[in-house]
């Protein structure tokens, strides 16, 4: 039985290259995450462990808890701190280091890397052994600095050009006096790291004579224990706190392990979605060969073999086939992990430099995945076929499925489409999160539903093509007929296609009813023209709204200003706005009362009014962060939405007990409205500064969409697999079908259907079943596209789902191409069949 199952095997070989490519791309997708994954973890925790090369030992600030009316506050690390470091005996050298927010502009004007990753920091006096210089020396004063050496690359500056930047407004011009390498992980993933001499960096970063962090290094023979043991003697415990290097690079490489398997469990989901299609081709590939060798397999029975050796030998053909195609998806799934760290690079993103990590887990998984899918997906077909009797397999009486089959399988069908249909009906009413996993539960039990249904729903469906197939006369007729012959077979081909569109279609209405309702947020709740903020999402310096007030065409500048306050003993954010003009600038749908700031009163958001039993009137105490107490009266209670919110108070009441006070955006009106004219003005109003972004509503909706293009843009290029192998698996069916109807065709030629004519009937049969397959794909796409926006509006008040009936057409568009390409070979075989041969074929 062994030997004539690995006969069965060579002797089909297109039949087996079209089964294991289906396996082989799942396989290759699984394995080739697992390769990308682990590759990009393990350079970033090699590359983070690198930047604790000069750190045994970390003195951070600790945090002073808020005490009665107070706000909680940092500690501060003072020189003094320092040099006690610097002398305890297990000590090498002890170093202060500051760091914030450094915008550099290349010479295009451009900021370079985004907003996070541009940093500055201090480079400590004559020799800083963090940062080796490769050519110049240290910086002096605040008109000089050093830049990374992969950011002079990417932009081109030498030793003793002059550059732009910015840290928090101000437009500064110094010169780069040296270039230093460094493993710092910002640089790594493409941003940069200016580096100014210590004094210089206080001053800059609002630190002045104090310090972020200060770094120690013990002596050769002091392990960081011992080291961090001595620091916690000579210094203050109340005032700092330490961590060795060690524990430090633990924790990064922990963090960057978690961020790691938030991607790998994405690209897994689709890497399944891949297999599952998969599942669905091999699981039909088998049905179809065993129903070819039927007679052959009956007459193995005749001849005395148990109905578990005919199983079997069905199963070692899955073995060899998931085998090969496990070894050829691991090797393609190694160059689809290189592939995509290489693809990073292009993206801005690029990867830090290591080896192509393969790990044992990989493999596993890879064989795993390959071998159990594929004799899973055969064991059904296996099984079937072994209990057909022997007699009844060589007249054929079990080719039509029993009526019995076909009702359980209706009523199963029915039950599990009913319970997803209700699952994810009932989780729509749900909030937020609470609702995603049950809606996940039923998306999937209404899946599995239609699968098992579709072969019910094809005969509706495809007849509903009747009268356009007429239009191609014989050909079309027979089409239809040979689509609705074997409905399991058709079903199983449509559904692999199904799927695929289905979470296109729902992700694409999700991304556009997002877009919409991020755009409606933006129109409703702001009348201003533009927002002016900094690129990092950091705080602005009120210079930024003095500079705008002062800008051409300017009607109405208001800053939002953040700042910490105590009421009824915990803390809340108050949200400082100048009350004069900030009714010109925003619009928001008041509940109670009027949007009314200045003095002590304030707007209030409906949540906060809530939570406090505020209304319209209401008077209440805060406490600002110095400890100063004022009654404030609640003007009215506004609606928030998810860009603005808050107690809004009058910035001229906060101002006096803000002794460094922050716009964390600026709101600006203009006579002319928005336009380039207008925003080119304000720009230029502040030096063309790299750390500041110049924002309209449009502009501001598509930066908070922009993750989801992102994200829907990956989905599509993941599910293109999915895509590929329900192509194969059309190819596949129909060149099974083509072989299984080889009579057939021989006959119609010889009663003189033409060439063009077998062609035409395979080409429409193509058509047919792939429409069907589209036509159910994006009917469950909306469906499951409309749900989880249900789910999504109970948090965003401005969803409202938006329907794209052009992309939709264009889904249909591609299943109807799918079909038409994968017929191009099938059909070709089946119009050069020799007729007579095919006649006589059995």
């Amino acid at each position: 039985m062994f030997r004539t199952a690995l006969r069965n095997v060579l002797a089909h070989k297109a039949r087996l290259l079209m089964t294991v490519l289906a396996v082989m791309l799942g396989v290759a997708f699984v394995s080739g995450t697992l390769v990308f994954t682990n590759t990009l973890s393990d350079a970033l925790q090699n590359q983070s462990a690198k930047g604790f090369d000069h750190v045994d030992v970390a003195v951070t600030p600790r945090w002073k808890e808020a005490e009665g009316d107070r706000v909680g506050e940092l500690r501060e690390l003072t020189p003094d701190l320092v040099e006690d470091s610097a002398r305890v005996p297990g000590a090498a050298q002890a170093i202060g280091t500051v760091q914030g927010f450094t915008a550099l502009a290349g010479k295009d004007g451009e900021l370079i890397g985004d907003g996070f990753r541009s940093q500055g920091g201090n480079y400590w006096g004559d020799e800083d052994p963090r940062y080796p210089l490769t050519a110049g020396r240290a910086p002096k004063g605040e008109g000089e600095i050093l830049i990374d050496s992969e950011t002079a690359k990417r932009t081109g500056y030498e030793v003793g050009d002059t550059v732009r930047m910015s840290v928090d407004g101000p437009v500064l011009r110094p010169v780069v006096t040296g270039i230093f390498t460094t493993d710092d992980g910002n640089v790594a993933a493409g941003g940069s790291l200016t580096l100014f001499d210590t004094a210089t960096a206080q001053e800059l970063f609002g630190k002045a004579g104090t310090f972020d962090e200060i770094a120690v290094k013990a002596k050769a023979g002091v392990s960081d224990a011992a080291l961090e043991a001595q620091l916690k003697k000579a210094l203050p415990a109340d005032v700092v706190e330490t961590t060795t290097g060690t524990r430090l690079a633990e924790e990064q490489a922990e963090a960057i392990a978690s961020s790691m398997s938030g991607m790998k469990q994405g690209l897994l989901v689709f890497a399944g979605i891949a297999l599952f299609v998969g599942t669905f081709i091999i699981a039909n590939t088998f049905t179809m060969l065993v129903a070819q060798r039927t007679k052959e397999l009956a007459l193995m029975r005749a001849v005395g073999a148990s109905r578990r050796q005919v199983t079997r030998s069905v199963l070692i053909e899955a073995l060899v086939v998931g085998a090969v195609a496990a070894v050829a998806g691991l090797l393609a799934g190694i160059g689809i992990g290189a592939g995509l760290r290489s693809l990073m690079g292009t993206l801005d993103a690029p990867v830090p430099d290591g080896p192509l990590v393969v790990s044992p887990g990989t493999i596993g998984a890879a064989f795993a995945v390959g071998i159990l899918v594929t004799m899973l997906a055969a064991w059904l077909p296996g099984r079937r076929a072994a209990k057909i009797p022997p007699v009844a397999a060589m007249s054929s009486v079990h080719a039509k499925a029993t009526t019995k089959s076909l009702v359980l399988r209706n009523t199963l069908g029915a039950l599990l489409s009913g319970a997803g249909v209700a699952v994810v009906l009932a989780a729509t009413t749900m909030n937020g999160t609470d609702g995603q996993a049950p809606m996940g539960f039923g998306a999937v039990l209404l899946i599995i539903g239609v699968f098992v249904l579709t072969p019910l729903l094809s005969r509706p469906l495809i007849a509903a093509a009747a009268p356009v197939l007429r239009v191609f006369g014989v050909s079309g007729k027979l089409a239809r007929q040979n689509s609705v012959r074997n409905p399991r077979r058709t079903a199983a081909t449509a559904s692999a296609l199904m799927i695929g569109l289905t979470l296109i279609t729902g992700m694409t209405v999700m991304a556009g009813s997002l877009q919409k309702s991020i755009d409606k947020m933006a129109a409703s709740a702001i009348e201003a023209d533009y927002v002016v903020s900094m690129a990092n999402g950091n705080a602005l310096s009120p210079d930024v709204e003095k500079k705008l007030k002062r800008a051409g065409g300017v009607t109405a500048t208001s800053p939002m200003r953040n700042a910490d306050a105590r009421i009824d003993g915990q803390t809340e954010f108050l949200t400082g706005v100048d009350g004069a003009t900030i009714e010109q600038l925003t619009e928001f749908p008041v509940e109670d009362g009027a949007f009314e700031v200045g003095g002590a009163r304030v707007a209030v958001d409906a949540d906060t009014a809530t939570s406090y039993g505020w209304k319209a009137g209401s008077v209440f105490t805060v406490a600002y962060g110095d400890g100063a107490r004022q009654k404030l009266t609640v003007a009215g209670v506004y609606q928030p939405n998810e860009m603005m919110r808050g107690i809004m108070i009058d910035t001229a009441t906060l101002a006096p007990h803000e002794p460094d006070p922050a716009d964390m955006m600026v709101m600006v009106k203009t006579s002319g409205g928005a336009s380039d004219a207008a925003k080119d003005t304000l720009e230029k109003a502040l030096g063309t500064n790299p750390a500041i972004q110049v924002q309209d509503k449009k502009d501001l909706s598509n930066e908070i969409a922009q993750m989801f293009t992102l994200m829907l843009n990956m989905v599509y290029g993941l599910l293109a697999m999915a895509v590929i192998v329900a192509v194969l698996g059309v190819i596949n069916t129909l060149a099974m079908s083509v072989f299984e109807r080889s009579q057939e065709i021989g006959m119609l030629r010889a009663i003189g259907l033409d060439r063009s004519g077998i062609k035409r009937m395979v080409r429409l049969e193509s058509l047919v079943i792939s429409l069907f397959g589209g036509v159910l794909g994006i009917g469950l796409g909306v469906f499951f596209g409309w749900a989880a926006g249900e789910l999504l509006g109970t948090t965003m008040a401005t969803y409202e789902l938006v329907l794209p009936w052009g992309r939709m057409a264009l889904f249909l568009a591609l299943a109807a191409v799918v079909g038409v390409l994968a017929a191009l070979w099938p059909a070709r075989r089946a119009a050069r069949l020799n007729m007579l041969q095919a006649i006589k074929s059995e």
